[in-house]
């Protein structure tokens, strides 16, 4: 059983809602040996890394090919999905406190079948995607920047995954200094940068007559919704907080309402600077080159180091929760015993195993291949999480409408996405059944060794 005591919180041993004579629900209290360390600013800064540069940095070309000079409505639209997703996760993060993260929502929605399992498998594919996609993005910058040569975008990203890797075995203090420092940097410059150019677009570049269709621009939002994905990696901090119950939501809010200023402003910058096709044929380094009209050679270096800073943090906070994700999820007994070990006795398994696999993705992949796999699949588990969230609504105090509306935007999106970029890119569809049936393969085989699924939470009944 995942024991959310371990983690601080005083629970009943039926993990139901306690309840005083006056009625309320008391919060979860933190205990003096936790060692809980991370603030609220802490915890949202980890989110805030990683989204901005999974968001920014990565993702403005790929957006442009689909959504044009709208890539800032497409930005806007996904932070409406991420914040109704938000809701449900905050929801569940500040009833169900645990270093599984959503995996935890998931147990709780769902139960402890098959049907967790597969979700759990899915959850450790798309962490590891995210990773891959910003190390990779990182080795684009570096590349350009050291010997302007694609041959070394590889070796670049398998570097900085090995180093945040190393720095993520150090704990969840180190993540989150090192997190603070990126952040502070990169929100700053990235601040700048909109200034300037905002303050010298060309209108002509941004004009609704130029935009595409608008299911080319709904469409578009899976792959700028990626760019939100850091906040799922948020609720992995709950262990490290000391009031999980008021200080995850807070966290949650922040981190969206930052990223979220963020990629507009940029956005609007990049595009009313550059036309779509320079935009796209600029790839992975958008920023740089749209700097540079506006702040000359200097701005193009700068917003270089930027990027690299950007994509180092958010390759950081996207190992972040790997180890919570194995530890939790092999004692409930959905990933064998393993994925809890140490290797070495330090390194915890599910960090090295989610580095592996990064490292595979960053050497066989695109940027864009990366990119549509992890949005479908993330788009997939957070759909599921809030289903499970709504049969559970009464243990949380979510408001079911709200909780509804959360799933009916990411199927829509769902569906604009594969009516679009996943039949248009088959190689994407494939890789996506492939990541499902993978899941399904290994829960079915590490259950049956198990011999029994042993539920043991009080979630409901697996169907």
């Amino acid at each position: 059983m995942i024991d959310v005591r371990r983690q601080g919180a005083t629970w009943p041993e039926d993990r139901g809602p306690q309840m005083t004579i006056d009625g309320e629900t008391p919060e979860p209290q933190a205990s003096a040996q936790t060692g809980r360390t991370l603030t609220v600013r802490q915890a949202a800064f980890i989110g805030v890394g990683s989204m901005v540069g999974a968001g920014i940095f990565a993702l403005l070309g790929a957006a442009g090919e689909v959504a044009g000079s709208a890539v800032w409505v497409s930005f806007l639209l996904a932070a409406g999905v991420a914040a109704l997703q938000g809701y449900s996760f905050a929801k569940l993060g500040a009833r169900y406190p645990s270093s599984g993260g959503f995996l935890e929502y998931v147990i709780r929605g769902w139960g402890q079948g098959h049907f967790t399992g597969v979700i759990a498998w899915m959850l450790l594919a798309v962490n590891a995607i995210i990773t891959a996609m910003v190390a990779v993005s990182f080795g684009s910058y570096a590349s350009s920047a050291v010997a302007d040569n694609a041959d070394w975008v590889a070796p670049f990203a398998v570097l900085i995954l090995l180093v945040m890797a190393a720095l993520n075995v150090l704990g969840s203090n180190a993540v989150a200094k090192a997190q603070t420092l990126v952040v502070v940097v990169v929100v700053g410059i990235l601040t700048v940068f909109s200034v300037a150019t905002l303050s010298n677009i060309d209108p002509d570049l941004l004009v609704f007559s130029g935009y595409p269709s608008l299911r080319e621009i709904v469409s578009s939002v899976a792959l700028t919704f990626f760019a939100f994905l850091g906040f799922g990696v948020i609720t992995f901090t709950a262990k490290d907080l000391r009031d999980p119950r008021r200080q995850l939501p807070r966290a949650v809010y922040l981190a969206l309402g930052i990223a979220t200023v963020v990629y507009v402003a940029v956005a609007l910058g990049v595009f009313g600077t550059l036309t779509v096709e320079e935009v796209i044929d600029s790839g992975g380094t958008a920023l740089a080159v749209a700097a540079e009209p506006v702040l000359g050679s200097a701005g193009y270096w700068l917003m270089t180091v930027t990027a690299l800073f950007a994509t180092a943090g958010a390759t950081n906070s996207g190992l972040y929760p790997a180890a919570g994700l194995g530890d939790e999820m092999a004692r409930a007994g959905q990933f064998p015993p393993m994925m809890k070990s140490r290797l070495g006795g330090r390194a915890p398994m599910g960090i090295v195993v989610t580095a592996a696999a990064a490292i595979i993705l960053a050497l066989f992949f695109d940027l864009n291949a990366i990119a549509s796999i992890g949005s479908a699949v993330a788009l997939v588990v957070f759909t599921l999480v809030t289903f499970g969230h709504f049969r559970i609504r009464h243990e949380t105090g979510a408001q079911a409408w709200l909780l509804i509306v959360a799933d009916l935007t990411t199927i829509v999106v769902l569906v604009a996405f594969a009516a679009t970029t996943l039949i248009a890119e088959p190689g994407t569809a494939v890789a996506l059944v492939v990541i499902v049936l993978l899941s399904v393969v290994l829960d079915l085989v590490w259950k049956r060794r198990q011999g029994s699924t042993n539920p043991t939470t009080s979630g409901p009944v697996n169907p």
